[in-house]
């Protein structure tokens, strides 16, 4: 059986490379899978949701007959009232009107999933991954970035699609952070909820709502009973949260310039003086 001569590389490497344009490198262990059907038994399983039984007849058509038709499970209904069954990666195309809501349905989402590459109008994808001092940093912006690592993918225009619609798209990635931070969720949402109200006042004016005072006031009032704790007569949660407030250092701070960390030192600065938000 003839040998390849030393420095030369084999035939069939040879012949590969002159078909794909690249020279591959066995050494380093390229050996590039080019069979599909292997790569399709690797892939054990998509589930898809749909709540149009229009397109659902055209997939289970397309699939029908194929080795694709008993890897696919089509879940007919809406994904904002579905069960999330156990998954590894999550793609979607998702219409505004549930794009957040979808969002931390995935993030909420146990057993942790590893990764989700979500398509988006350009605007709300900006918004998942805007820094704090940004325009675009809001609630949606540190919720998602307290659970989760958001990275924008690419820009998608609108011609790429039919109909077109009237804004542009993007796709981002989302990794949740497993495990998550040691937070109450609700906790942290009710506090930055409030903060981002009106994110360009500053807390002291944030809080000063009367809304807000009688919030904390029935939140409080509860925790102190729990704890056994007496309330002095001439007690007044806006005298506590505003001293709160200054204790911490972020009575003239404003939401759209705070980070994750800035919030979770608020946070912690609240419930340490037994006012909760949940």
């Amino acid at each position: 059986m003839p040998k390849a001569r030393a420095g030369k590389r084999p035939r069939q490497e040879r012949r590969e490379g002159r078909a794909t344009g690249i020279l591959f490198n066995t050494g380093a262990g390229q050996h590039i899978l080019k069979n599909p059907l292997v790569v399709n038994s690797i892939v054990e399983k998509v589930i898809a949701c749909e709540i149009d039984p229009r397109l659902v007849g055209e997939l289970q058509k397309r699939v029908q007959g194929t080795c694709l038709a008993n890897k696919l499970e089509i879940k007919v209904g809406d994904i904002l009232k579905t069960d999330l069954p156990f998954f590894d990666a999550c793609v979607a195309n998702l219409p505004y009107q549930i794009s957040s809501p979808f969002v931390f349905k995935l993030l909420l989402h146990r057993p942790f999933f590893r990764c989700a590459i979500l398509m988006f109008q350009r605007e709300f994808a900006l918004r998942l991954v805007a820094k704090p001092g940004t325009k675009l940093y809001c609630r949606l912006s540190i919720n998602t970035q307290l659970l989760a690592r958001v990275d924008h993918l690419m820009k998608v225009g609108k011609n790429n699609f039919r109909p077109p619609p009237k804004v542009e798209s993007s796709v981002v990635r989302i990794e949740p952070k497993n495990p998550p931070p040691p937070i109450n969720f609700q906790e942290w949402d009710g506090l930055v909820r409030i903060a981002f109200v009106r994110k360009n006042k500053t807390l002291s004016a944030a809080f000063k709502s009367s809304a807000v005072e009688q919030l904390l006031d029935h939140n409080y009032r509860i925790h102190c009973s729990l704890h056994n704790t007496e309330i002095p007569e001439n007690f007044k949660i806006a005298e506590k949260i505003q001293t709160v407030l200054k204790n911490t250092g972020y009575s003239e701070k404003r939401a759209r310039s705070m980070d994750i960390d800035d919030f979770i030192r608020l946070l912690h600065g609240f419930n340490s003086e037994g006012i909760h938000f949940s």
